[in-house]
């Protein structure tokens, strides 16, 4: 019994030494969207030797909704501004003093929104009309820069 004992050993110690540890793929924790918030007050257009008019950064609450397309909103009277969303909301992220936030999510595609007052900002579409899609991929922090500038003018 000990002769066939010791090579078990070794055989088993060879094994486990070579296996490797395995992370999940879309783990939350690895991937999802980060950026930053501003908003664009006043004339943005560009003058001759007049200073820019720079956005500031924008402490607010960042909505990520499943994909929302423009028929699951209901408008409110600016164009931009929302009174309700039928997607499902799936995370939401409060940005730090310069703007910034960061949010953990799955795999996927996402609709982001800046929630205002009683109502929710966005202001990008894609050609079949999604509201500021993101798509997240595996391993990856999706970038967005969002800019509220419902004050501004061009």
């Amino acid at each position: 019994m000990k002769p066939i004992l010791f090579p078990l050993f070794i055989l088993s110690l060879t094994l486990f030494g070579c296996a490797t540890t395995k992370t999940q793929p879309n783990s939350p924790s690895m991937q999802g969207i980060t950026g930053f918030v501003y908003e664009a007050k006043g004339n943005q257009m560009p003058m001759k030797g007049a200073p820019k008019n720079p956005p500031k950064p924008l402490q607010c609450t960042v909505l990520v909704f499943e994909p929302t397309n423009i028929t699951d909103v209901d408008p409110s009277t600016a164009t931009t501004l929302y009174t309700s969303i039928r997607s499902k909301q799936v995370a939401s992220v409060d940005t730090d003093n310069t703007g910034y936030f960061k949010v953990n999510l799955p795999i996927g595609k996402y609709s982001l929104f800046i929630k205002q007052g009683d109502r929710f900002y966005a202001n990008s579409f894609d050609q079949f009309n999604n509201i500021a899609l993101f798509e997240v991929v595996e391993s990856k922090f999706s970038e967005a820069k969002l800019t509220v500038n419902k004050s501004a003018t061009y």
